[in-house]
């Protein structure tokens, strides 16, 4: 079996220093769509080095480097074919604000192993901290087609009751052609965001945009909403990816303010509202 579950959970947790600057968030931020229009003051906050925010998202790129899918598949006790995996999940727990410019020590490790019968997910967490301690700790949940049927813990169930009544908002953003080309420049090389032929190979008729770019656009959109585009606010953002989104498409985002929280579901307008992130929360202060 290419997923030993025991040989995983067992393995030494794997550190290494990361570091970023106003260009990586900058580009991190382009990536989701910031800067349009160019000259609009709220949008400068997120493209112009002298006004910069870091939107929280940026975490799930910090440093360049593998997001916690691809280095999720490199430890010890998984050996699986690249084309079967898909991003499930993802939960971000922010611990301090994000500064601009960085250096910390990231420490990432399987967390869990589910068994879901024709599928095995893999919960790869990575915490990071700097000198001044916790920044933020990001839980990757790494879909495995065909990887399931050990007879191990199928885990939590990770849907919600969706949200009661109409949404107080919903905004809709427009997915470039390009976005992928752009964003996968932030770290997530992954071919299935950017070459035809892997992507056919893996099941899909042409290149899909990277699931961490749809959370950031969310976020992005939740923020500028329904945040007063305060960015220090967020505490955590959870969702499971529910769909694919292609270059070229709308996404149509809905927002039901809580307590202390915003549920969030966001569609695909070209195909009929099909659903793309799902059982979504944003807890902010």
């Amino acid at each position: 079996m290419p997923i030993d579950a025991a040989k995983a959970l067992a393995a030494e947790p794997r550190s290494g220093e990361i570091t970023w600057d106003r260009k990586d968030v900058q580009l991190y931020h382009l990536g989701i769509g910031a800067g349009t229009p160019a000259t609009d003051l709220d949008e400068l906050r997120y493209t112009l080095e002298s006004r910069l925010h870091v939107l929280p998202s940026f975490a799930t790129v910090a440093g360049n480097g593998s997001p916690g899918v691809i280095s999720g598949l490199s430890m010890p006790g998984v050996d699986v074919d690249l084309a079967r995996v898909l991003h499930g999940g993802q939960r971000l727990e922010i611990h301090r604000a994000l500064p601009a410019e960085g250096r910390a020590t990231a420490t990432g490790r399987i967390a869990a192993v589910y068994d879901k019968g024709k599928a095995a997910v893999l919960v790869m967490r990575t915490e990071v901290a700097d000198a001044d301690g916790p920044l933020w700790t990001n839980d990757a949940q790494i879909f495995v087609r065909g990887e399931g049927g050990w007879g191990g813990d199928r885990g939590p169930s990770a849907r919600l009751e969706p949200p009661a009544g109409e949404p107080d908002r919903t905004v809709e953003r427009a997915v470039r052609e390009d976005q992928a080309l752009l964003y996968r420049l932030s770290g997530d090389y992954n071919p299935l965001h950017a070459d035809p032929e892997f992507a056919k190979r893996a099941g899909f008729d042409r290149p899909i945009l990277h699931g961490l770019c749809t959370y950031g656009i969310t976020l992005k959109a939740v923020v500028d909403t329904l945040l007063d585009g305060d960015v220090t606010r967020v505490r955590s953002y959870t969702t499971r990816f529910a769909g694919v989104v292609f270059p070229g498409e709308t996404l149509r985002i809905r927002l039901w303010r809580g307590e202390g929280e915003v549920r969030v579901a966001v569609s695909a307008v070209e195909r009929d509202d099909a659903p793309v992130l799902a059982d979504t929360i944003v807890e902010h202060s």
